[in-house]
């Protein structure tokens, strides 16, 4: 899934870095000493905002149209885009349990080949996933 959220960029008052912000990530901001350093950041800061309000079962904010967005002299709006699926499969480390049945038969099955259910489930479900991606 990518997802475009504008950035609003703010040149330090000393040196080439910027500060970054979101509007619509509240208390999602950043830095870099330099433009291509602070885009970075600003992609990586919002991915992991976004990927820990996924984790947690919240719903992610709609983006702003950059013509809502006031700025500042001397400051720009940029659109910045979040790899979220890139970055969940690099950084997203959330367990979750779940409960699930199986029939009996299957059951005797995966314990006498000692098979560790969740990292079955798990190998699956990633295979069904990229295959979905592509």
């Amino acid at each position: 899934m990518k997802l475009v959220y504008p950035a609003l960029f703010s040149p330090w008052e000393e040196g080439d870095g910027y500060t970054v912000e979101f509007p619509d990530l509240p208390g999602c901001v950043t830095e870099g000493a330099t433009l291509a350093e602070a885009i970075e950041m600003a992609a990586d800061a919002a991915s992991g905002w976004i990927l820990g309000e996924l984790e947690e079962g919240n719903a992610i904010p709609a983006a702003s149209s950059p013509a809502s967005i006031s700025v500042a002299d001397g400051d720009f709006l940029s659109a910045v885009v979040l790899d979220m699926d890139a970055y969940a499969e690099k950084y997203g480390n959330k367990a979750v349990r779940k409960n699930l049945t199986i029939p009996a038969w299957l059951n005797t099955f995966a314990e006498s080949k000692k098979l560790n259910f969740s990292q079955v489930l798990t190998e699956a479900l990633t295979a069904l996933y990229q295959k979905q991606a592509q």
